[in-house]
């Protein structure tokens, strides 16, 4: 007999953030572990919002073809909702129709919070196919296996697992599949860190393996004092070139993430708007990667600014970059340093901004109004936007064509198999 709160959904659709859409009794549902084509039995566990409510998947009673086994059994839906790991949330969703899906949700985002029209989006992507999802080179064949990072949070008593999905409680395990052997074989399943926050698994691309155990902060009145960590230098290389970063720093988790990119970010580059010695700007650098990237493609002349909020990963970034004279990293966050620029700027200067190249990889949160409306401000020749949130950029997207920057292209990969996060790299141009 069903029990209070649950019903019975038919899905029709997926939504940003890995749920699915269904509909009662004219509100909207959203219920994970799901997908479009299926019935399912769910608990509405969240009416707090007026348009929507959240539920969770309790039995798929039919199943879409598309379904398969999922590939993490701490996943599956055999475990009660508030027990299934999280991180992993398409894991039980046919690889090709994964990347459909993804698909769908760009599209969606670009018509919705874009507002662009069908037609200008089919005219996006390779050869003017519209935006697929593409695979990453040596993809394995479940979609597994490819994570270089981990991170495993530690409970009060110190046992260790990821978070249940969507909230803080932690699911012990004994397998991690979507990262890749080496990190599997170090994770220390069944150790206890009592004290501690986490613990990170990084494997760096020679095979160097960390295990990095993360204190907890202490809470100093109301402020929490996070403690310092020493700094453990490694190496990573892309092709022929290697990067210096922090093993805690940002580095792209997938095996292939960091050379898909810098692929991509040279071939969005339009050679012909291309100025070696404007004042190129790489915003929201990191440790240098995509400014190298174009350092290798234009050669020993070019001049690039990598702007970065994090003082460490600066620092490697000046010596990532060491070879080009022209090239230099600056510690500030973006958004005050390019309305200090677009406010200051001498002539000459304004007249470098305007033959340049701005190529940008916020944070997943997107680079907002106030960034965007300083960079078009500055007129450069090109932007080379690098997103991790279909919506985020989408929302950015619409903040530059009404400055003057329509897409122009948009190119997306599939650099987080089994999850629903996709990566894009669009260009924009007056």
């Amino acid at each position: 007999m069903p029990q209070k709160d649950e019903v019975e959904l038919d899905i029709i659709n997926v939504a940003h953030g890995g749920v699915f859409v269904a509909r009662h009794e004219g509100r909207v549902v959203f219920v994970p572990d799901t997908l479009p084509g299926e019935r399912v039995r769910a608990r509405v566990a969240d009416r707090a919002h007026d348009r929507f409510w959240r539920a969770e998947l309790l039995e798929v009673l039919e199943p879409a073809a598309e379904r398969r086994e999922h590939v993490w059994d701490a996943a599956s839906v055999r475990r009660a909702p508030g027990q299934r790991a999280g991180g992993a949330e398409f894991g039980h969703i046919r690889l090709d129709h994964q990347r459909e899906l993804k698909r769908r949700v760009i599209v969606d985002a670009l018509q919705r919070t874009a507002r662009l029209d069908a037609e200008t989006i089919d005219a996006l992507g390779v050869d003017g196919a519209g935006p697929a999802v593409e695979a990453v080179s040596g993809e394995t064949e479940d979609g597994t296996g490819w994570r270089t990072r981990v991170r495993l949070q530690v409970g009060e008593e110190g046992a260790i697992g990821p978070f249940a999905a969507r909230t803080h409680t932690i699911v012990p395990v004994t397998d991690l599949p979507l990262a890749t052997a080496t990190v599997e074989e170090s994770a220390p399943f069944g150790q206890r860190f009592p004290g501690a926050e986490s613990v990170d698994v990084v494997a760096t691309g020679s095979g160097a393996t960390h295990v990095l155990v993360n204190d907890r902060p202490e809470r100093r009145g109301k402020r929490l004092i996070r403690p310092r960590r020493r700094p453990v230098p490694i190496r990573e290389r892309v092709g022929e070139r290697e990067f210096r970063l922090d093993a805690r720093g940002f580095w792209q988790v997938h095996r292939q993430a960091a050379a898909t990119l810098t692929e991509a970010v040279r071939s969005a580059v339009d050679e012909a708007l291309f100025d070696p010695r404007a004042a190129n700007l790489d915003l929201y650098g990191g440790v240098g990667l995509l400014a190298a990237a174009l350092g290798d493609r234009f050669g020993p002349t070019l001049r690039i600014t990598s702007v970065e909020a994090d003082e460490a990963a600066t620092d490697d970034a000046a010596e990532n970059l060491a070879e080009w004279v022209g090239a230099t990293a600056v510690t500030a966050r973006v958004e005050r340093f390019v309305t200090g620029l677009a406010a200051e700027a001498t002539a000459a200067e304004r007249s470098r901004l305007r033959a340049a190249t701005v190529v940008l990889d916020p944070p997943r949160s997107g680079a907002g109004r106030e960034v965007v409306d300083a960079i078009a401000s500055m007129r450069p020749a090109q932007v080379v936007y690098v997103a991790c949130d279909p919506v985020a950029l989408a929302r950015d997207v619409a903040y530059f064509a009404e400055r003057g920057y329509p897409l122009r292209t948009l190119r997306a990969f599939d650099l987080f198999p089994n999850t629903h996060h996709v990566e894009a790299v669009a260009t924009l141009t007056p």
